[in-house]
C-alpha cells in the first residue's frame, strides 16, 4: 500500500496547481475601469496587433509594414536589411535602432528586441488603461500558475510510473493505475482550457 503515498502527493500537486491556476485566471478576468480619456477612441493597427498576439505581433506588423513600403528588406535568408532609415514613429524607429548601425542584422533579434522595447511597452499600458488588455501583472500571474500546473502533470506521472512499479503484478495493476489517471485528467483538462482560453494579452 505503499503506492498510495504516491498518489496523496499526486492529488495535492494537481489540486494545488489547478486551484492556483483558477484563482490566477478569475483574477485576471475581473473588469477593470476604463480611463475616460480613452473612450471613444478608435483602435489603432499597432493596437489592434497588440491584442490579438501581444508585442510579438506588433513586431511583426511594423516590420511587414515596413517591408511593404520598401523602407526594409526581409530576405529569405532570415535577415532584414535598412532601407530608409528614417522611422516615421517610435516603433519604427525602435526597429532601426534594434537592427544595429550596420543595418543588417537575423529577423529574430531584431523581433525580440523590438517586443521587449519602450514604445510596445507604453502601447500596452494605454490599452490596459483603456481597460482593453489584461494587466502585466496578471498575464506573469496565470503563465506562472500554468508552469505550476504542467510541472503538476509531470509530477502525477511521475508518481504514477513509480507507484506502478511497487505493485506486483498478480496484484493487478489496473485499479492503481486508475485511480492515477483522475489527476492526471484534472491536470491535462485544465492544461487544456487555459491552453484555449487564458490568452495572455486578451
Amino acid at each position: 500500500m505503499l503506492w498510495v503515498l504516491f498518489l496523496l502527493v499526486a492529488w495535492c500537486a494537481a489540486i494545488v496547481s489547478c486551484t492556483r491556476l483558477c484563482l490566477a485566471a478569475v483574477a485576471a478576468a475581473e473588469p477593470m475601469d476604463p480611463d475616460p480619456a480613452a473612450d471613444g477612441k478608435d483602435l489603432s493597427l499597432y493596437e489592434a496587433a497588440f491584442l490579438s498576439g501581444g508585442p510579438r505581433r506588433v513586431a511583426d506588423l511594423v516590420l511587414v509594414a515596413m517591408c511593404r513600403e520598401r523602407r526594409l528588406l526581409l530576405a529569405h535568408t532570415g535577415w532584414v536589411t535598412v532601407v530608409d532609415p528614417d522611422g516615421r514613429d517610435e516603433l519604427e524607429r525602435s526597429v532601426i535602432t534594434a537592427i544595429g548601425p550596420e543595418g543588417q542584422s537575423p529577423v529574430r533579434p531584431v523581433r525580440t528586441a523590438l517586443a521587449t522595447a519602450v514604445p510596445v511597452r507604453a502601447l500596452g499600458e494605454r490599452l490596459v488603461a483603456a481597460g482593453l488588455a489584461v494587466p502585466a501583472s496578471a498575464r506573469t500571474n496565470v503563465a506562472v500558475a500554468v508552469r505550476q500546473v504542467r510541472a503538476a502533470c509531470a509530477l502525477v506521472l511521475m508518481t504514477a510510473a513509480a507507484a506502478l512499479l511497487l505493485v506486483p503484478p498478480a496484484a493487478g495493476r489496473g485499479p492503481v493505475a486508475a485511480w492515477f489517471a483522475l489527476p492526471l485528467l484534472l491536470t491535462a483538462s485544465s492544461l487544456l482550457i487555459a491552453r484555449l482560453e487564458a490568452h495572455p494579452y486578451s
